[in-house]
């Protein structure tokens, strides 16, 4: 599907603030700076967009826009970092709100940095394995995973991190504490994987 120029100058914005944010913007955020009032109205160019190849696009998180970073943005000179988007719970869920939060550097120790994001960590409910209080887990974003993989997942607007146990007739997300019970999430419940945690850093004498 060809774009017009005003889809070309949205695909623009959308890789511009992906490269300095470290996340792409909501639809809220491309309204405002394109003076598109109405969410329909960013809908529509997003739609053409998606159709033509240009981006992908999940409705399960208010960031789940997609777009292929261009070369010059991708390979230049500069060190590769993982960006930190915010705090996620490891206790009860809390609020899922993103934030510039400073970068990580990872040199080789993930390898493919592609689609990897950290979130610091806020509670005890996964410290059995090996996750405390303030830790970094990093994460590759992806809306699916298999059955006992640690996920990051979203209940309604809320974000935690738990062992994902998919069941016929309801999600339980474990925790790695004795002292927290599972979640039970109900088929009615706006439910979706953020992302896989793929690790986890800590620093010493915080």
């Amino acid at each position: 599907m060809p774009l017009n120029e005003r889809a070309k100058d949205i695909l623009a914005f959308i890789r511009r603030f992906q490269h300095e944010k470290g996340f792409p913007p909501t639809i809220r955020e491309i309204g405002a700076a394109f003076g598109i009032a109405s969410t329909n109205g960013v809908r529509y160019y997003l739609n053409r967009l998606e159709l033509s190849g240009q981006i992908t696009r999940s409705g399960k998180i208010s960031r789940g826009i997609g777009v292929e970073m261009e070369s010059e943005e991708t390979n230049g000179s500069h060190p590769v970092v993982i960006p930190i988007r915010g705090r996620v719970a490891a206790g009860e869920p809390i609020l899922a709100e993103q934030s510039d939060d400073g970068e990580l550097e990872p040199g080789t120790m993930f390898g493919d940095t592609k689609g990897l994001f950290a979130l610091r960590v806020k509670g005890d409910s996964m410290i059995d394995a090996g996750i405390h209080d303030g830790d970094y887990v990093i994460v590759r974003k992806q809306d699916r995973a298999e059955p006992g993989a640690m996920v990051v997942a979203i209940i309604e607007d809320d974000a935690t991190v738990k062992y994902y146990r998919p069941h016929a007739d309801r999600v339980e997300l474990e925790p790695a504490n004795a002292k927290y019970k599972p979640i039970i999430v109900e088929p009615d419940t706006r439910f979706g994987i953020a992302g896989v945690v793929r690790g986890v850093i800590r620093t010493v004498g915080r």
